[in-house]
């Protein structure tokens, strides 16, 4: 496990290529930013409980793949957002596969955003840094004040919001 430090990344993840790819990704992002990995719904949930005993902050950012074994995305989203620790800790869902549904089911169950899961490390770089640019990797978590949301959605829209973060 990497050094825990309220700059860790929580990933929620089975694929070993997509593991790679977010490593790959965290390494090239500025910053001292640090992953955990964990692969289904079930550890994520022991990881966190652990960590936060232990005296660790909660993490910046939990990116959650939402076709999870054990236990599906959803039902991990719901359990998180009960915790009143991570009211505050931005939650992206993604999924490489997903039905119309999946999206709207994510957000009313809590996440920030759900996005078309990225394949490539261009495409994990690219949105790592656009959740950095919205602050979300910031100390204030998705605190950050309503009308910077707003200039940033402005500009995803412009630059089409299939392969952008779409926020809630």
């Amino acid at each position: 496990m990497f050094k825990q430090s309220g700059d860790t990344i929580l990933l929620v993840e089975d694929e070993d290529a997509a593991i790679l790819l977010v490593q790959q990704a965290v390494a090239s992002c500025p910053g001292e930013l640090h992953l955990a990995v964990v692969p289904n719904s079930v550890a994520a949930l022991d990881w966190l409980t652990i960590e936060t005993e232990q005296g660790h902050p909660v993490p910046r950012l939990i990116l959650i793949d939402l076709k999870l074994p054990k236990l599906i995305g959803l039902a991990v989203l719901r359990t998180l957002r009960m915790d009143e620790r991570l009211q505050n800790v931005p939650i992206v869902v993604y999924s490489e596969i997903h039905e119309p549904s999946d999206v709207v089911l994510s957000y009313q169950v809590g996440a920030n955003s759900f996005v078309k899961k990225p394949d490539s490390l261009p495409e994990f770089s690219q949105l790592l840094h656009e959740l950095i640019g919205l602050g979300w990797l910031s100390e204030s978590g998705i605190g950050k004040s309503d009308s910077h949301l707003a200039e940033i959605r402005s500009s995803l829209y412009t630059l089409g919001v299939d392969s952008k973060v779409q926020q809630h």
